[in-house]
């Protein structure tokens, strides 16, 4: 099935631009963010059964880039239980035709993994197990992407500055043109230090520092700004770009 034309124009795009310039709607979006981060909120949702760890409003945002750009594959870094694939084969799915989620994940536990092959739309997944920057991982990425007419690739894994800047360079060149890399976690960067859980990332280096390094450096992706000022609420502001050569 051919591409969109275009996403579905939103009701008022005034509307849209003066939210965006709001600077108490973007303190609450803050205030919000760091609250809910602290309570696990982004753990509490699943997709028709299995667990995703993703906010509701990215899910939507995913829902209607899948639609409008019409991948024939998306490669996801960092897998957890597996919901956002489900989510990608429940929309190819529902679109027809060809289209498979290959997710990276360097450790999955069995059970998630047994339930997650277990479900109608697995036969629309597939798994590799190890880094997302394994030489021999991404050898297996390429081959598996070489031929497949519209890429997307999505960056959900290790959320350190250094890991993100090393996907960015082993994954940007297989998004196709017209089609989008999206890379998640980029939220962190308006944490609280507190709440970064001990992990190796803060508000300093995370994957928008990482990102903001890499993309004046490359040249051919565009961030897609309408998507996250609509969105308000996001883990990836900043973090969902097109390809446009």
């Amino acid at each position: 099935m051919e591409p969109a034309a275009r996403f579905p124009q939103p009701r008022d795009p005034a509307q849209i631009a003066a939210a965006a310039a709001d600077p108490e709607l973007s303190a609450a979006r803050r205030t919000f963010m760091a609250k809910a981060f602290a309570y696990g909120y982004h753990r509490n949702f699943s997709w028709l059964g299995i667990p995703i760890i993703q906010l509701p409003q990215d899910i939507v945002a995913v829902q209607e880039i899948v639609w409008a750009t019409r991948p024939t594959l998306v490669i996801e870094t960092g897998v957890a239980f597996g919901g956002s694939l489900v989510l990608y084969a429940t929309l190819f799915e529902l679109i027809g035709g060809p289209g498979e989620a290959l997710g990276v994940e360097v450790e999955m536990r069995p059970e998630n993994e047994a339930a997650l092959f277990a479900h109608p739309f697995a036969r629309r997944i597939r798994l590799l197990k190890g880094s997302s920057t394994d030489p021999s991982i991404v050898a297996e990425v390429r081959r598996r992407a070489a031929g497949e007419p519209r890429v997307m690739v999505v960056l959900d894994s290790d959320h350190s500055h250094e890991h993100v800047r090393r996907e960015l360079e082993l994954y940007a060149d297989l998004v196709s043109v017209g089609c989008y890399l999206i890379v998640f976690g980029t939220s962190v960067a308006e944490l609280p230090e507190s709440d970064a859980y001990r992990r190796p990332w803060n508000s300093r280096r995370n994957p928008k520092s990482a990102l903001e390094e890499w993309l004046p450096l490359d040249g051919r992706f565009r961030i897609d700004g309408n998507l996250s000022d609509r969105l308000v609420i996001s883990d990836a502001p900043a973090g969902y770009l097109r390809r446009e050569r």
